[in-house]
């Protein structure tokens, strides 16, 4: 059994004008299990709003919504403590890492390194840790694929993965077949679509192969055209919903929406519709 969830960041414009009645609406469209973002700097806790995070909880608790993630920058620089406690306080048993870039296969591995460490720190505190993927993970170093080597040198007992299908896609990659290679270590998938007429679908053919990427050509890739809500694209999201369920892994599709033509929500509650009818198939 999968649920929906809905990654926060999909409405991120809404939350600046009117926060509660976003999550409010959220929970009307039929959501119950949220996803968000948290960046921590030395003003404060960012919640995507002007809200604190007693506060988060509470509205959240009023409206049915269970947090099953935080994600948050992980580097040398996280405030562990700080986004641990965040999580506690939100009753949320997962940390997930959005993005890291790289510039060769001893970087990839090092940086592992460092991610099992962190993963240890969080697991100490009843936390679990995930990386999440753009399309840059799929980039080849000496014949290995990031996120090829993520899998080798990640320790299986600490970190986990959150597939984002669209974006293994628009790395060159098969969804389904990442699903397989994941087996039992991802239990949650984001998903959106991608729009009919969008050429190439692999980023490497816009930015090259061999290109040092960097957030930079990620921002590059924020086009609402290249992005469409789940149902309306051209991926075959059925294929990878019945991947999941065979791998018996998967907990939660994740609709994440990092662009729109439409607005915020009426783009999330398309979605939410969508998948729930491609769910009950």
């Amino acid at each position: 059994m999968m649920d929906i969830g809905l990654q926060i960041f999909s409405v991120k414009n809404a939350l600046k004008e009117d926060y509660v009645g976003t999550l409010e609406r959220i929970a009307a469209i039929g959501y119950k299990h949220v996803e968000f973002p948290v960046r921590i700097t030395d003003e404060g806790i960012h919640l995507g709003g002007d809200i604190t995070v007693k506060e988060l909880k509470r509205q959240l608790d009023r409206l049915g919504l269970k947090t099953i993630s935080t994600s948050a920058r992980v580097n040398q620089d996280t405030a562990w403590d700080r986004i641990i406690e965040v999580n506690q306080e939100l009753d949320c048993p997962v940390i997930v890492c959005p993005a890291a870039y790289f510039t060769d296969k001893a970087n990839v591995i090092e940086y592992c390194g460092r991610f099992n460490r962190y993963a240890e720190t969080c697991r100490k505190q009843g936390i679990g840790l995930y990386y999440h993927n753009h399309f840059q993970e799929f980039q080849v170093f000496e014949g290995h694929t990031v996120m090829d080597l993520m899998l080798e040198h990640m320790d299986e007992e600490l970190v986990k993965f959150e597939l984002d299908s669209y974006w293994a896609l628009r790395g060159g990659a098969d969804p389904a077949e990442w699903l397989h290679k994941y087996g039992t270590r991802c239990d949650r998938i984001h998903q959106k679509d991608l729009p009919a007429g969008v050429n190439p679908v692999n980023w490497f053919d816009v930015f090259g192969k061999d290109e040092r990427i960097t957030v930079e050509h990620l921002y590059k890739t924020q086009d609402p055209s290249q992005f469409a809500e789940i149902g309306e694209g051209i991926m075959d999201i059925k294929n990878i919903i019945d991947t999941a369920r065979k791998i018996g892994a998967a907990k939660y599709m994740i609709v994440e929406q990092d662009a729109t033509c439409k607005t915020e929500l009426e783009s999330v509650e398309i979605s939410y519709r969508n998948m729930s009818v491609l769910l009950a198939l």
